[in-house]
């Protein structure tokens, strides 16, 4: 997508502090960057980097202690807990490493479960659509526990998806998952980005989902310390192996 579409998600001098005095902590200190509509960006770093702090910020889980995030055109660091709560129900999407079934719900149920808290009724064109992009046309009825993990991530990206929200965040989506399984997911989030136009922010230590973005964020000691396409795998090896 061109740059003229400006960013879904914007972070201006972000900084997050832990704890207070000789005991406190920085994990983020002074992030200013934003985020493409229809883009795949990737979050990597270091254990202890702030790739998750920072991730957890611009999805309104936490909150700074200085700066701010602008989802669209709505400041969420100065938004009550129930603003939030409806911003990122209507808004947002996200994908976690353990895939937050419900084990009482059947595949679809799980799919359409952000719908159904909102009150709202599913397109069932789009349902139709999204079961067929992920390939569990034959396992819609089936419960959590019947499925594979590969399986069940994928009816948790579904979900992510199923609202069209302006932002899909993945916090480590392959970090539970054997080497197909998470070939699916990331081959799931680019046609997302590129059919869907959707809008995706991963945060990762695998330097292969981090190849499949258009773009990777190195973060460490809470700075970015690079900002460019990824490149292939080994690439990100490599950069990655500067930064540690």
């Amino acid at each position: 997508m061109s740059e003229s579409n400006g960013n879904v998600v914007t972070a201006s001098e972000v900084a997050r502090r832990y704890g207070e005095g000789d005991a406190a902590v920085d994990a983020l200190a002074g992030i200013t960057t934003g985020f493409e509509r229809g883009r795949f960006t990737a979050i990597m770093g270091p254990s202890g980097s702030g790739k998750s702090t920072l991730m957890h910020i611009l999805a309104g889980l936490d909150k700074p202690t200085a700066g701010t995030v602008h989802i669209e055109d709505v400041e969420i660091t100065k938004l009550d807990d129930a603003a939030l709560t409806k911003l990122r129900r209507d808004k947002l999407g996200f994908i976690f490493q353990f895939f937050n079934l419900l084990p009482v719900l059947t595949a679809e149920e799980n799919l359409v479960l952000p719908l159904s808290i909102a009150g709202r009724k599913p397109d069932q064109a789009w349902v139709d659509q999204l079961v067929r992009t992920v390939g569990l046309e034959d396992r819609r009825t089936h419960r959590p526990s019947e499925l594979s993990g590969g399986q069940q991530q994928r009816v948790a990206v579904a979900r992510a998806l199923i609202s069209k929200p302006a932002v899909v965040f993945a916090d480590e989506p392959t970090g539970n998952l054997d080497s197909k399984a998470s070939a699916d997911v990331l081959r799931l989030l680019r046609q997302a980005v590129d059919e869907f136009d959707q809008t995706v922010v991963m945060v990762t230590h695998d330097p292969d989902a981090a190849a499949h973005a258009d773009r990777l964020i190195t973060l460490r000691d809470g700075h970015i310390v690079h900002d460019a396409v990824p490149g292939s795998t080994a690439d990100v090896i490599e950069l990655m192996k500067q930064i540690d």
